[in-house]
């Protein structure tokens, strides 16, 4: 095992922001919908007259096109870890979901962008406001906020069939300066790193090596001279990864620019472990992706071994692909959400028994 990744015994997600809300759908052992997290945890304000928990939808999470998960890992006898992957993509659906499910927001001591776009970057200001004035952060030690150096001017759309003109731009990214003005501290990561006491692997650059990945993705354009220029490969998206003792790795990727495939190869060339649970968003919605999902979904269920005893596919990730999986892999096709939580805790006595992830 690389030492740049140390094994957690225990590792505990939570949707903050997601595309898809879902409240009744069967979940695997470990998984908690949003109202059990609610009933459990007493969140819900009990009425009165029936004594009974209300439903009151102003504090339950709302959905958005985007993706924020707070990662918390925990080695035996060490401090519980909080880093924040990704903030969601506007002012509002972050904090409102935060205070949803009373996140510890004074806990955060790093929130990891996986790229520059502005779906996962657009809630960072508004929580370093929220962290920043909430009573628990009196005390709170500043927030590193871990980016890639790249930081473009601009990012837009262009449609096809000639992807030349550009529709429309996304909202612009904040400034490292902005971000500063919070307290918050910027850390400029190019190359993979590990983070949260060695507890999570960001990596870096993700090589492209899968043959019908190749291509990238087609109409993303970048400002840059004055002018807009093609960028389909987006090299500044990093994924992360968390290795359960006994399980193997969690690889959350947001959006997957790089391709699901690639990222899992990477993951795997560099740590030699298997994947237990691959999640986020896999850039396979749309025409132009439609080709790329059957491909996508043999591979993790034949040619990788062994297959990830769970998928989470969400927010880009698109229906078909969802269908696809869950013809591929049944019950391990997960469909998660936001507000939607899950723990799980590792097997030291079951690790040496692990065989290492391959493909061909």
């Amino acid at each position: 095992m690389a030492a740049s990744l140390k094994s957690v015994d225990q590792l505990t997600m939570t949707f903050l922001v997601d595309n898809c809300i879902e409240w009744f759908t069967k979940l695997p052992p470990g998984f908690s919908l949003e109202i059990k997290t609610h009933l459990q945890e007493n969140h819900m304000r009990v009425d009165k007259l029936t004594d009974t928990p209300i439903l009151d939808f102003d504090k339950f999470c709302c959905g958005a096109h985007g993706f924020a998960a707070l990662i918390e890992t925990e080695m035996e006898g060490e401090p519980r870890q909080y880093t924040l992957f990704d903030t969601g993509p506007d002012n509002t659906s972050l904090v409102r979901n935060i205070r949803a499910m009373q996140t510890p927001v004074e806990k955060i001591t790093r929130v990891v962008h996986s790229h520059w776009h502005s779906d996962h970057t657009g809630g960072l200001l508004s929580f370093l406001d929220f962290r920043q004035n909430h009573p628990s952060s009196a005390d709170a030690a500043p927030c590193i906020i871990d980016v890639h150096p790249d930081r473009p001017v601009a990012r837009g759309m262009a449609s096809g069939p000639t992807y030349t003109k550009v529709i429309a731009r996304l909202k612009e990214d904040p400034s490292f300066e902005s971000i500063e003005k919070f307290g918050a501290k910027v850390e400029k990561n190019a190359e993979g790193h590990s983070v949260a006491n060695g507890t999570v692997w960001v990596s870096g650059e993700v090589p492209r090596v899968t043959d019908f990945e190749s291509e990238g993705l087609k109409g993303h354009m970048r400002w840059k001279d004055g002018q807009w220029v093609s960028e389909p490969h987006i090299m500044d998206e990093r994924y992360a990864a968390i290795d359960v003792v006994g399980k193997g790795l969690v690889i959350v990727s947001a959006c997957s620019h790089a391709g699901i495939i690639n990222v899992v190869k990477s993951a795997v060339d560099k740590f030699h472990r298997p994947i237990y649970m691959i999640i986020g968003g896999l850039h396979l919605a749309g025409n132009d992706m439609f080709p790329r999902v059957q491909p996508t979904a043999e591979f993790l269920s034949r040619t990788l071994r062994p297959s990830p005893t769970y998928v989470l596919p969400m927010h880009c990730s698109g229906f078909q692909a969802k269908l696809a999986l869950e013809k591929e892999l049944g019950d391990g096709c997960v469909p998660a959400g936001v507000g939607i939580k899950f723990d799980v805790t590792g097997d030291r006595g079951h690790d040496a028994r692990l065989s290492a992830a391959s493909y061909k």
